[in-house]
């Protein structure tokens, strides 16, 4: 049988056909989308890149914002004030592991910078207490935004039947998470163990098992956890750590969100049965714009269709006037 590969861009465009109906709610108003890159990382204007051109063709505004990280903070509070944004993201890294006078580091100090009306990546501290916590909505009426990647990952886990969508979520199913950073492997963790999944955390000096609301230390090593694994998730970034097929558990699904190929597949056989997801770019690029759609249906369409009712509320109340004085006249 061997390996299985799957083809993203089937889960990407169902996304995007949905996104192309929403953004027309309002006739004249188009979604805008502005994203910030202060960086000189490749993978990061590549990810501005595809961006760029699936919002364009999905009927979405997207401009992006070359700005020193220095004016970073300034640009971000002038986007938050502008109400012709409606989303905004930052490519990081930024400044890295640079501490924050505030506590955290410096680019924690950027995610909170962003209004939660406009975050589209979910990183701010309102949407990242929700998510840890498994709080789905922050009210009655609007939904709480979670991180692009990890998102995407669940589209496609949903895709090939590992995440159940009649609401098994994950129960019973044990995944490796091979990456702990505060944008992708910490939040997809968190977010697989709220839907009932047994999670293992491996970082480079570390592994944490997590399950709904717990995270405690874990004696196994990287090898046994993968071993143990229904689903493994590598994103590491770097071209030389590669995982070798026959360390997985027959049948596991392996889904790939570093930059580099962290799956050394060279002495696969015919006996290694696994599915292989080896990009998910272009569902995580879906997935921003769903965050973006949602935030514009939640926050920016009422402010919207108020702004043009009131527009037209002087020639209303002047017609009801007039008509008003018609009828005062017939009845004289």
């Amino acid at each position: 049988m061997g390996m299985t590969k799957v083809d993203t861009s089937i889960v990407a465009e169902g996304m995007r056909e949905e996104i192309r109906r929403d953004v027309q709610l309002v006739p004249g108003v188009r979604p805008r989308l502005v994203g910030f890159l202060s960086n000189k990382d490749p993978a990061a204007r590549k990810y501005a890149e595809w961006t760029g051109r699936a919002a364009t063709k999905d009927g979405i505004e997207y401009e992006l914002r070359e700005v020193e990280a220095c004016e970073l903070g300034a640009a971000l509070h002038a986007a938050n004030k502008d109400d012709t944004v409606h989303g905004i993201l930052i490519y990081y890294p930024v400044f890295g592991f640079q501490p924050s006078f505030f506590g955290g580091s410096m680019d924690d100090q950027l995610r909170d910078a962003i209004s939660p009306q406009k975050d589209v990546e979910g990183l701010c501290t309102t949407y990242r207490h929700n998510l840890y916590r498994n709080i789905r909505r922050v009210d009655r009426w609007r939904r709480s935004i979670v991180p692009c990647t990890p998102l995407a990952v669940v589209k496609c886990l949903e895709h090939v039947g590992v995440h159940k969508r009649d609401g098994g979520g994950m129960a019973g199913v044990v995944c490796s998470v091979v990456n702990r950073s505060e944008i992708v492997g910490r939040p997809l963790a968190a977010m697989l163990a709220n839907d009932g999944a047994t999670v293992y955390s491996i970082d480079i000096d570390s592994i944490y098992v997590m399950r709904k609301g717990e995270m405690a230390p874990c004696k196994l090593s990287p090898e046994e956890a993968i071993k143990a694994s229904d689903v493994v998730v590598l994103g590491v970034p770097s071209p030389k750590y590669k995982l070798k097929v026959a360390t997985l558990k027959k049948g596991a699904v392996v889904v790939n969100v570093s930059g580099f190929k962290n799956l050394d597949d060279s002495d696969a056989t015919d006996d290694d049965v696994y599915t292989y997801i080896p990009l998910v770019g272009r569902v995580t690029v879906a997935c921003l714009e769903r965050s973006l759609v949602c935030l514009y249906k939640q926050y920016h369409v009422p402010k919207l269709r108020l702004k043009k009712a009131l527009k037209w509320l002087p020639v209303a109340l002047a017609a009801a006037a007039a008509l008003g004085a018609v009828a005062m006249k017939k009845r004289a």
